[in-house]
């Protein structure tokens, strides 16, 4: 399964949350990071913590994160 990145993240904890708003909405979320980059600091310099979903479902989960409507429960 090929992951793409849909969103990039400074912190751990911002990309958690952005984690969390996918897998509500039913995506299978995986979170890449440069470990060390985030844990100094420089996260968001070296691209910090992506925030991946299947290709497949790519699209849907960029639309969702661009909206500001209340997800589904």
């Amino acid at each position: 399964m090929d992951f793409v990145t849909v969103s990039k993240a400074v912190s751990d904890a911002e990309a958690e949350l952005v984690k969390s708003r996918l897998e509500a909405n039913g995506f299978f979320v995986n979170l890449k990071t440069e470990d060390v980059a985030v844990s100094f600091g420089y996260g968001a310099a070296l691209g910090g913590v992506q925030v991946q979903v299947p290709e497949a479902d790519a699209e849907n989960a960029r639309a969702l994160l661009a909206s500001t409507e209340p997800e589904a429960s």
